[in-house]
């Protein structure tokens, strides 16, 4: 997909569709100093003759003139109102309608340079498909060839930076598309290297099975599958301005090993590796956004499957930190191998934040929903960062709170903490569980992604399947560290 940029229509020689942004209250102006007067009018007898309202997300289809066949109008809401996330949608929008009237040159006009990153986000997000194991389909041939902005200014870095994060989101989306029979441990392993082979700011380490001998959480879920379980450490290397560790936790399929899932709880169980999917796509586009950090990213990655070996509800196994977990539900594995993860991170970095990404609880998304993560975090500075982030970004998170006397519930008789809570508060006592295998004194925040990591119906933005949240949303940290 080609982008330019033009400071008004007369300058597009021709386009199949040109779209407008366009507000409740916003009468008798489009946008006068880059639209010639003649279309502008007449653009506006389509708004009273239709009746168009202008809310967020509608949408009205007008014809153009000879230069631009078709007008389409994309209500943004009261203009007040408008946050990043509606410029996102707007993107997507034009991209399905593109794709829908099969145009493959569209012009876009802007009103702030800084809303084009969006756009170009929800273009490129708007036009993901995935056709992997699809037959030669014609409808799936479309592709947008050029986007034409018209506005005043250099929007060539927002244009940039937009086609960036749009394609790390869309390679984390393929990751968690594919056959879950296909990403095994030893394909994340295999695709990090080839990351780290294709990059200079980025080193990878496969950690031998000697080297994992001690992660008893890591290899005690991984008992019940024939894949080899695998623990990934990708580097960067792009300054010292700070150290930030990111986790991600890498189960590559979920059947809830001897706790086993529901037949229907476990048909889009590929999804469980999409925090490990967020971490691997972060690093494939770091040495093209250059930030001045060092950053390593820990992937714990293995099935959890009902194998003869599998652990038994009533193990014990012992953390790389030498703490002994009694694992008493089989389908709370995620925060296990994330023990260990957390315990190699203290013992091997000094890290000034950890962040770590896990489709975790069931919990979290009945207290959220589908399109919400939950943020829990034990620093304001960090929580703060993050929270700001998402919403310039358009990706929706919510703090949690980590209820300290919940700790209670994970107490065991028989080792130092158990993998489950009571009936309630689920969410959080997973993250606690997590926060006490975090190195002391380290800034920590913990991203339970379970609801919007995935989707089934499918959206303006994203068809169904994968979604890649978490990837803009961190991008956009590390960007503003």
């Amino acid at each position: 997909m080609n982008y330019t940029t033009v400071p008004s229509l007369s300058h597009v020689s021709q386009s199949g569709l040109c779209a407008f942004p366009i507000f409740e209250g916003f009468e008798g102006e489009i946008l006068p100093s880059v639209v010639e007067q003649k279309l502008l009018r007449s653009i506006e007898k389509e708004i009273i003759r239709q009746s168009f309202s202008k809310k967020k997300h509608d949408a009205l289809l007008v014809c153009g003139n000879e230069q631009i066949h078709h007008i389409l109008l994309v209500g943004m809401g009261k203009r007040g109102d408008v946050r990043p996330k509606d410029w996102l949608f707007f993107g997507g929008i034009v991209a399905r309608k593109a794709k829908e009237m099969k145009v493959e040159t569209i012009a876009i006009l802007v009103l702030q340079n800084a809303d084009v990153q969006r756009v170009v986000e929800g273009i490129q997000l708007g036009s993901y498909t995935f056709n992997k194991y699809k037959s030669e389909n014609d409808d799936t041939k479309h592709v947008i060839r050029e986007v034409i902005f018209v506005g005043e200014g250099d929007m060539s870095p927002f244009i940039t930076r937009g086609q960036l994060f749009a394609s790390a989101v869309s390679f984390a989306r393929d990751l968690v598309n594919r056959s879950p029979s296909e990403t095994t441990p030893s394909y994340l392993a295999d695709l990090a290297s080839q990351i780290a082979n294709g990059s200079s700011m980025v080193s990878c380490n496969i950690l031998s099975p000697d080297e994992m001998s001690d992660m008893g959480g890591l290899l005690g879920i991984a008992r019940g599958s024939n894949q080899a379980q695998k623990f990934i450490h990708l580097t960067y290397n792009g300054g010292s301005n700070k150290t930030i560790t990111l986790v991600g936790k890498g189960i590559t399929f979920d059947t809830g090993g001897l706790s086993l899932k529901t037949s229907e709880g476990m048909q889009t169980m590929k999804l469980d590796m999409s925090g490990a999917a967020t971490i691997l796509a972060i690093f494939s586009v770091l040495d093209q956004l250059r930030p001045d950090l060092a950053i390593h990213g820990l992937i714990p990655a293995t099935e959890n499957m009902p194998g003869p070996n599998a652990v038994k509800p009533g193990d014990v196994v012992r953390a790389l930190n030498g703490k002994t977990i009694e694992i008493l539900n089989t389908d709370a594995e995620g925060r296990v191998i994330l023990a260990d993860a957390m315990s190699y991170a203290e013992k091997h970095i000094k890290s000034d934040a950890i962040i770590d990404v896990a489709t975790l609880t069931g919990a979290c998304m009945i207290a959220l929903g589908e399109e919400v993560a939950g943020l829990f975090c034990n620093n304001r500075e960090l929580r703060d960062a993050l929270l700001v982030n998402s919403q310039h970004i358009g990706e929706d998170i919510w703090e949690l709170p980590l209820v300290q006397s919940y700790k209670e519930q994970l107490k065991s008789h028989v080792a130092d903490i158990k993998n489950i809570g009571g009936k309630y508060g689920g969410a959080i006592t997973g993250a606690l569980f997590i926060e006490a295998f975090v190195p002391k004194g380290t800034p920590w925040a913990h991203l339970d992604i379970a609801g919007p990591s995935f989707t089934e119906k499918g959206n303006t933005i994203c068809p169904p399947g994968g979604t890649g949240f978490g990837v803009r949303l961190l991008l956009a940290y590390l960007s503003s560290i």
